[in-house]
């Protein structure tokens, strides 16, 4: 059945259609990138400047939590079509554990 096989040849404007598309995805990914070099080093200058570990320790986890999202968002593709399922079972789950973290931390130290 090898004769039935029919290969799609992409038009010109087909394929101009997926460069563009691929080079603004490129362009995120840097972006999104020099994002989270900048949070990191926001977080190395914290540590370094010798401010209060009361201080540290929130700003460097909202800063991974930030650095989470953007992570999952663009390098793992969850902005494309068809993960809005995946998407909010991922971030309900996130919820869900820190709602319990915070809970257990509150009931622990107050």
């Amino acid at each position: 059945m090898a004769h039935d096989v029919h290969e799609y040849v992409r038009t010109k404007e087909e394929h101009e259609h997926v460069k563009r598309k691929r080079a603004q995805e490129m362009r995120n990914m840097l972006t999104s990138f020099a994002i989270m070099i900048f949070l990191t080093l926001i977080a190395f200058t914290t540590v370094a400047a010798g401010f209060s570990p009361y201080l540290i320790v929130p700003i460097i986890l909202l800063l991974a939590a930030v650095q989470v999202v953007l992570q999952l968002y663009h390098f793992m593709h969850l902005n494309n079509k068809g993960t809005g399922m995946i998407a909010f079972f991922m971030f309900s789950g996130m919820f869900v554990a820190f709602i319990t973290i915070l809970t257990f931390t509150t009931i622990i130290w107050w």
